[in-house]
């Protein structure tokens, strides 16, 4: 049976929210595989808005198994709330629920390094949501992190938590001059982190023998990124990245399967741009024009509320997301936002001291200093949210889309005008063989 992994090809918020929630009805699993509660997926769902930060968004499909994969680091007190605010709304999910054993934990004092590193970066500030993210991978990496499973050993996660407590005290005061009185105790993060492990316990699974298991069983599985291509640490724009695999390939390294049992990768992408923090974007628009689409596109941060930076289209920088996931199809979305506009223009190439360019430069700072060369389309009039079918849409509206597919060079498999369920269309099905 296939399996599919859903990636931003964007900066975020491209939507992939919706495309999982609408896909999930084909599917057994879905499967969290990077990122933390940094990351807001919404899904509409008739009259009812859901956002979601660390659970998948499969969690509002009866009966579909979600998992927060190895790859995802878990703040448990905000997930002990997203649990409990699905449960309020009558979300009954907990029966299909897994986090995996080997996922990172974040601590009060991963929160606490962030916020004083963003105070002290000036210019360089990367606009984190200083939730403590960067800093749990950054202990992931060098071997100090404190992981999900260890929860259930109540005596080694006290030795090993001593052993942090004593070293991130003793840097916040060194480095960003935290006033003692300010340390840490280890005694209340103990206390409290215990009474996340019995809230969490039934839920803690070596999570990539269950995935690999249901693969066996010809089960469907989802799996499910946060962020955008642009965002990944290896692959985006450096150093104004998340501190995690955002791609395809971060799939594999975040939930324990292997490259060869997932069949294509969906990539999600607006049709405008955006993006939120710091960081090069060579189509942002800071006049009147970004502010519209801002506003026609609700494009405020679920997770934060921050206005997220707009500008038109950029196919250079999608063209390389097509690249580096290997992306069988793209689903299209929010083009019903753009209806207000009498005219429209995609990004082709970049300029950069004279020179010609249509591959996405490595390099930011080659990034902050290239010229978006704009190809101009008229708009259309009228609204496209109420169409059945491509054949709908209007002549300018399907000659925008295909020229986008054109650009790319990949097939469109879904195109999303609107907020709920059905205001989508499915041209080719990404989890059909």
């Amino acid at each position: 049976m296939p399996s599919l992994v859903i990636v931003g090809a964007q900066w975020g918020d491209e939507g992939k929210g919706k495309i999982v929630d609408l896909l999930t009805g084909q599917v057994e699993w879905v499967v969290r595989y990077q990122g933390g509660h940094n990351a807001g997926h919404t899904v509409v769902i008739g009259e009812e808005e859901f956002i979601l930060h660390l659970i998948p968004s499969g969690v509002l499909r009866p009966g579909v198994r979600c998992v927060i994969g190895n790859g995802v680091v878990v703040d448990p007190a905000a997930l002990v709330v997203e649990m409990d605010a699905l449960a309020a709304r009558g979300i009954d999910f907990t029966p299909h629920f897994h986090i995996s054993d080997r996922a990172h934990l974040i601590l009060p004092y991963h929160r606490a390094v962030e916020r004083e590193a963003e105070k002290t970066k000036g210019t360089r500030k990367i606009g984190t949501t200083g939730r403590g993210i960067g800093p749990a991978y950054a202990d992931k990496i060098a071997r100090v992190g404190i992981r999900v499973g260890t929860l259930l050993d109540a005596d080694l996660f006290r030795r090993v938590l001593t052993t942090n407590v004593e070293a991130m005290n003793y840097f916040l005061e060194r480095l960003y001059g935290v006033c003692p009185s300010e340390a840490f105790s280890v005694d209340a993060i103990y206390d409290e982190y215990m009474g996340y492990a019995a809230r969490l316990a039934p839920y803690i699974a070596d999570t990539s023998l269950l995935v690999n298991r249901a693969l066996d069983r010809g089960e469907r599985v989802l799996f499910e990124g946060a962020q955008g291509t642009h965002l990944d640490v290896d692959c985006g724009t450096y150093p104004f990245v998340t501190s995690s695999s955002a791609t395809a390939g971060g799939a594999c390294t975040g939930s324990g399967v292997g490259p060869t049992r997932i069949n294509r990768a969906l990539g999600i992408v607006k049709a405008y741009t955006t993006r939120v923090g710091s960081g090069p974007f060579p189509t942002e628009l800071t006049d009147q024009v970004g502010e519209t689409l801002r506003q026609a596109g609700g494009e405020f941060g679920a997770t934060t509320g921050r206005p997220r930076r707009c500008g038109w289209f950029d196919a250079v920088a999608v063209r390389y997301a097509v690249r580096v996931n290997g992306l069988s199809g793209i689903a299209l979305t929010k083009l019903d936002v753009l209806d207000v506009f009498d005219a429209l223009k995609i990004c082709n190439a970049y300029r950069y001291k004279g020179e010609l360019i249509t591959e996405f430069p490595s390099d930011p700072l080659v990034l902050e200093q290239v010229e978006p060369v704009y190809e101009e389309l008229p708009g259309w009039s009228g609204s496209v949210a109420g169409i059945a079918s491509v054949d709908d849409l209007p002549k300018e509206a399907r000659a925008y889309v295909d020229r986008i597919v054109e650009l790319l060079g990949v097939s469109l498999d879904v195109l999303s005008f609107g907020v709920r369920r059905d205001q989508t269309v499915v041209l080719n099905n990404p989890l059909a063989l």
